[in-house]
């Protein structure tokens, strides 16, 4: 059964960091691609970042490229998303999910239907 977990989320200043992990069961991580997306209240949800281990691809959405970074622990089967310089615009719950090879772009993030087995998310607030 493929089981995502998201954690990290919490209260932070502006300007500061946060590290989000995403935890998977029931498949392997190089078989598939992981991404990250974000939905703030009366929004639409947002692709923010992917990665597919096997071939090294990431992507990162233009309104983080600079500021968040995406890794994998693939002994642990979990995916990292490093949020630096945050800015109150990040506000968002984030979930990470599941894509075969292929959909880590900026096309294949722009659907969110190309994604599947959906965590239960986790809250970021940036807040002063």
């Amino acid at each position: 059964q493929l089981q995502l977990v998201e954690s990290g989320g919490g209260l932070v200043q502006p300007g500061g960091s946060l590290r989000l992990s995403c935890a998977a069961s029931g498949f392997t991580l190089g078989d598939y691609v992981i991404g990250w997306f974000r939905q703030a209240p009366g929004k639409v949800r947002e692709g923010v970042s992917c990665i597919s281990t096997s071939d090294g691809r990431v992507y990162f959405a233009d309104s983080v490229k600079g500021r968040f970074i995406i890794s994998s622990a693939n002994a642990k089967n979990t995916v990292y998303l490093q949020m630096n310089s945050l800015k109150p615009e990040d506000t968002a719950v984030y979930s990470c999910a599941v894509a075969s090879i292929g959909y880590c772009s900026a096309i294949g993030m722009r659907s969110t239907t190309n994604y599947a087995h959906w965590g239960q998310g986790t809250q970021v607030t940036v807040s002063s």
